[in-house]
């Protein structure tokens, strides 16, 4: 018998990843819950089978290339092709201060997770992509990688300026558009979302939405039938600027 949809979250222990697997869940299919610390994986799994979805604890960290080998070889093994690739692990890193006192060393810590780790899975799950009838991949991003919107004073963004965050954001973006022009013309989409400023740890908790309002746009974009964009960046309020 054929599972229907088959789809992996990265950082999906907890926050917008957690929700993101849970709505992919309650549509169908069986949602691979990606997690750095197989404990927490399993835990959320266990939470998530207990709402009713077909949940699967899968060890994925995505700064280590040896996890993410080991990750795709068991997505290869149980089930041969992988439908959907939510790239949602993220982090803010630990530097706060002015952009000229940011050393390589401070942007490294957040690109190794923001823009290495979605390379290092995306090239990993690619295979197992183009063997689905309908491959989504869905790179989580945030209006504070936007160029047009963060050097636009009249914004909100404009004030905020964590230069390791935001160009990570914005490189992803680069990024997304990149694997979008390869995928042209084949079953394959990939999208950018942006789920708006949500309380997650990420951010102390201070954002306006729930983790679970942030995914709904991953979910969307997720699920986009044959007509939908690709190369995109889309919030709930439709298309972001670059």
């Amino acid at each position: 018998m054929t599972v229907e949809r088959i789809a992996l979250i990265t950082g999906a222990n907890k926050g917008m990843g957690f929700e993101t697997a849970r709505q992919l869940g309650e549509l169908g299919g069986v949602v691979l819950v990606g997690a750095r610390d197989e404990g927490r994986g399993k835990r959320a799994a266990d939470a998530l089978v207990d709402r009713g979805v077909t949940a699967v604890p899968l060890r994925l960290d995505v700064t280590d290339p040896a996890s993410v080998a080991a990750a795709a070889a068991e997505v290869e093994r149980r089930y041969g092709r992988l439908d959907v690739l939510v790239n949602n692990a993220g982090v803010a890193g630990g530097f706060t201060g002015a952009p000229s006192a940011a050393t390589a060393a401070d942007m490294r810590e957040v690109y190794e997770t923001n823009v290495f780790g979605v390379v290092t899975v995306t090239h990993a799950m690619l295979p197992l992509l183009r063997r689905s009838a309908a491959g989504r991949i869905v790179n989580m991003s945030s209006h504070l990688g936007s160029l047009t919107l963060n050097s636009d004073p009249g914004t909100p963004f404009a004030r905020i300026n964590m230069i390791a965050y935001q160009s990570s954001k914005t490189a992803l973006n680069a990024v997304t558009v990149a694997y979008a022009k390869e995928l042209r013309g084949t079953t394959v989409k990939i999208n950018a979302a942006y789920p708006g400023i949500v309380a997650t740890d990420i951010n102390g908790h201070q954002g306006q939405r729930t983790p679970a309002e942030g995914a709904v746009i991953a979910v969307r974009l997720a699920t986009l039938d044959d007509s939908g964009p690709s190369g995109a960046c889309l919030s709930d309020d439709g298309t972001v600027p670059w």
